[in-house]
């Protein structure tokens, strides 16, 4: 059903947490897992590529351990639009995604709300 996952992530301590249910999705359905990190120019913790690089790295070798390929993309941009961008290219059948990430304004929506919003996709969103 689902053949190819999308997995944006970030620095934030949900990632982590909400790996292991891309990871589960991805197995059950022996999927293809794309995990995705998008650098966000001059502002919010992500805005250092060398550090969102090493976030890629580590996530690789995070799924590789529990027995799961995965191919890791960069990106520059506002991540909800980059990861609406990135599903549409990779022609993914679901994202997977956590509520809480690093950067949460009280005036402006999350960016989980607004890849729901933007998606190409089904967005299963991980509390």
């Amino acid at each position: 059903m689902f053949r190819t996952v999308l997995f944006p992530i970030d620095q934030s301590r949900q990632t982590m947490e909400t790996a292991a249910v891309a990871l589960q999705l991805a197995q059950r359905h022996g999927s293809r897992l794309v995990v995705l990190s998008v650098v966000e120019p001059d502002e919010g913790a992500m805005h250092d590529a060398a550090a969102v690089a090493e976030l890629l790295e580590q996530a690789r070798q995070h799924f590789e351990q529990a027995g799961m390929a995965c191919e890791v993309i960069e990106r520059e941009g506002k991540p909800a639009f980059v990861i609406g961008d990135v599903a549409d290219e990779i022609n993914a059948d679901v994202i997977v995604m956590g509520t809480r990430g690093l950067t949460l304004a009280a005036n402006e929506p999350s960016t989980a709300s607004r890849v729901i919003q933007l998606a190409p996709c089904p967005v299963l969103v991980v509390p």
